[in-house]
């Protein structure tokens, strides 16, 4: 058995996505496929820095070196073709965290902020949870695939917007955005005078034919407008470790970022956290080429399977480990379909309408686990369905 096809037993480790089932779903019988980190083990070169960091057996205050920040900006370069200054760089706990911590630092109360939705649910609490006003720049969907409309865009910026969160790669419908689209977001951000705060968290997962551009390489001047905001948590299933970057060239903004991150007591990473970044960067690329295989494998099971077998659709998907599910076919209206997946199925997935009302009698799955769990999640969905 390979290693992505070993399943690994999560109960009993505190595991949000296994062990909070009754608490979510109000059922412990059902397969989770929802929260985004994955059932595989991360590199044995992370295991084996964080073995050989533990023996060390102290865990004092630990910096941020010039060897971790090179890790970093090695990265970027060689995986995104992005030149970056070790000097860019600002550390936060989680990608969520310094989007909050930029929120504050950029914006007012009751300001206005843009978001493209149906969008990360955090992104939401992100804006609210400070008091600043969400507008919403809706997604057009077209043909099972999601497009920009400029025009809406525009007109929402238009109304004051101070700052825009750009999810890129889209999380939950998976487009990887076109230098094009890019291009046009950031003219027209630019055009208003409106902050990018770009979450890239799951840049490293995208599929074949597709690339992540960085919205801030496109240019100087854009890269000015930009906080990029990045993690190995996505790439490697790091998650529960804590570790993520942000990156902005402009030094006003960065001196402003790193004021409020430290308001906040956010100074430093936590040992661990930074020696499995560093670890991952420097020793993970294989692993990931083999983990990019393994997920375009799960995802053209699952569009295959349910496609030809029942009538959900799922989005054309571009990148990430999550696929964005129409369950229009089933006729049934969210508080049903809900109760239908839980219930009939036993499969634990996301609610489209955590994503913004756009999601309604939508599901989001997660297919990043062995192909025997992605089977039997599939399985459960079409005998379900075909029981109505």
């Amino acid at each position: 058995m390979g290693f992505f096809d070993t399943i690994h037993d999560r109960k009993n480790t505190r595991s949000v996505k296994w062990d909070m089932l009754k608490a979510v779903f109000q059922s412990d019988d059902v397969l989770p496929m929802w929260v985004a980190d994955m059932d595989f083990k991360a590199p044995e070169a992370v295991n084996e820095a964080l073995i050989a960091r533990a023996k060390h057996g102290i865990y004092g205050y630990t910096v941020i070196d010039d060897e971790v920040k090179g890790a970093v900006t090695n990265w970027v370069s060689r995986r995104h073709d992005w030149q970056i200054d070790e000097n860019w760089l600002s550390f936060s706990p989680g990608v969520v965290t310094s989007l909050h911590m930029a929120v504050q630092a950029f914006t007012e109360p009751e300001d206005k902020i843009l978001i493209q939705t149906p969008v990360y649910t955090p992104f939401y609490s992100v804006i609210e949870g400070h008091g600043r006003e969400v507008v919403k720049s809706p997604l057009v969907r077209e043909d099972n695939y999601y497009t920009i409309d400029f025009v809406d865009f525009e007109e929402k910026l238009r109304q004051g917007v101070k700052a825009f969160i750009l999810c890129s790669p889209h999380n939950p419908v998976g487009r990887v955005w076109k230098k094009e689209e890019l291009e046009e977001m950031a003219r027209l951000c630019l055009k208003h005078d409106v902050l990018i705060l770009s979450d890239e968290i799951h840049a490293d997962l995208i599929y074949p034919g597709e690339r992540h551009i960085p919205i801030a390489s496109l240019s100087p001047e854009i890269s000015k407008q930009t906080i990029t905001c990045m993690s190995p948590s996505k790439t490697f299933n790091l998650a529960g470790l804590q570790a993520s970057y942000c990156v902005t060239e402009d030094k006003a903004k960065r001196d402003k970022l790193d004021e409020m991150l430290g308001k906040q007591g956010h100074h430093m990473l936590n040992t661990m956290g930074s020696t499995a970044l560093e670890a991952a960067y420097l020793h993970g690329e294989a692993w990931l080429d083999e983990l990019k295989t393994v997920l375009e494998k799960n995802r053209n099971y699952v569009i295959e399977e349910l496609e030809s077998r029942t009538n959900l659709k799922v989005t054309r998907t571009e990148g990430t480990y999550l696929l964005w599910i129409d369950c229009r076919g089933l006729e049934l209206d969210d508080q049903a379909l809900n109760k239908f997946m839980v219930e009939k199925a036993r499969v634990g997935l996301n609610k489209g309408l955590d994503y913004g009302e756009e999601g309604g009698y939508f599901m989001r799955m997660n297919i990043a686990c062995p192909k025997a769990l992605v089977e039997d999640g599939v399985e459960r969905l079409i005998t379900a369905v075909e029981g109505m």
